[in-house]
């Protein structure tokens, strides 16, 4: 497939292989498929991943067609849908559960659950390993995902997330006394040690070193619980990590969150996130669509318990997303 594009004379300063992933719709590794194989030019010369996307500048590439071998299937996963209509699927994913396979033959993902009961999911992402879900969410998160059902609503989806028109709110439990609300806008950047791990990188030095990505998160206090808060989080943009990092960089880690030194809970066995709104444009018609996926019954247990526990907590009634 061959793909020719015009960079908009207003673009925004971005690594060129983002912006072909983020921009034009391309998996990650149809991106890096193309480049490897030097079939990406800009202006009529080779590109490398790395290289500045240039206002006005003409990108020519030659994209696989994304053949692969189909993801399995799992009808015996359980899997909870919060909208459905012919265009899309919205999917409350539980923590512990990747949200799809890295490789084909890997089981026991959202993605196995999904195209089991849709088969025709498979299809309609680049890269069928993403089973036609239009974003991530880390494996220990639960909480709202969006699925497009054809090849047209995943493009759609795609764009709305990439232009920031996307509603996204998490719930977090914290450690520490944030402020009552604020906004965190701080470049991240993959950790240059630690392949697990994001950094935030408060000095402009560092985010050119790194080659850090824009992040904004937005939170505020929705209740505090003794040595805890619970926080509302929005984030338009959409980095790995990014509540988590951010979060912890404020001096607010969240919640069972070892990699970023979150506190441990009464009853925590995971980090303290989920994903609990999320509303965008609908890929067909232009609506909007929202939807709310309730907290976990593990992660209600453990504010009862905070509320029980800090002076003045019982009959503290509970945050609603």
């Amino acid at each position: 497939m061959r793909i020719v594009y015009r960079v908009p004379a207003d673009a925004a300063p971005a690594r060129l292989d983002r912006y072909l992933a983020d921009v034009l719709g391309l998996s990650r590794r149809r991106v890096t498929e193309a480049f490897e194989a030097g079939a990406v030019r800009v202006d009529g010369k080779r590109a490398r991943k790395g290289d500045k996307v240039l206002p006005g500048s003409e990108i020519v590439a030659e994209a696989s067609s994304g053949a692969a071998a189909a993801v399995v299937p799992q009808p015996e996963l359980a899997l909870s849908v919060l909208v459905e209509d012919p265009a899309v699927l919205v999917l409350d994913k539980p923590a512990g559960m990747p949200a799809h396979p890295l490789e084909e033959s890997e089981k026991g993902t959202l993605g196995n659950a999904l195209i089991a009961r849709f088969p025709e999911c498979a299809t309609a992402s680049d890269d069928p390993r993403e089973c036609g879900l239009a974003h991530r969410l880390d494996v220990e998160t639960s909480g709202a995902m969006v699925a497009a059902r054809s090849p047209e609503a995943w493009k759609a989806l795609r764009a709305a997330f990439s232009k920031r028109i996307v509603e996204k709110r998490y719930l977090a439990l914290v450690g520490g006394a944030p402020g009552e609300g604020g906004e965190i806008d701080i470049p991240i950047a993959h950790h240059p040690r630690n392949p697990r791990k994001m950094v935030a990188c408060a000095l402009p030095e560092d985010a050119e070193r790194l080659k850090a990505r824009p992040a904004v998160t937005r939170y505020k206090v929705l209740e505090r619980l003794g040595d805890y808060a619970l926080v509302e989080a929005e984030i338009p943009t959409g980095v790995m990590h990014q509540i988590r990092i951010h979060l912890a960089a404020v001096g607010a880690p969240v919640a069972g969150d070892t990699l970023y030194g979150g506190p441990a809970a009464e009853g925590l066995t995971r980090q303290f996130l989920h994903a609990a709104r999320l509303a965008f444009p609908h890929p067909v018609d232009g609506r909007r669509v929202e939807a709310q996926a309730p907290l976990p019954p593990e992660l209600e247990a453990v504010l009862r318990t905070l509320r029980t526990l800090s002076p003045g907590g019982a009959g503290v009634p509970p945050a609603k997303p």
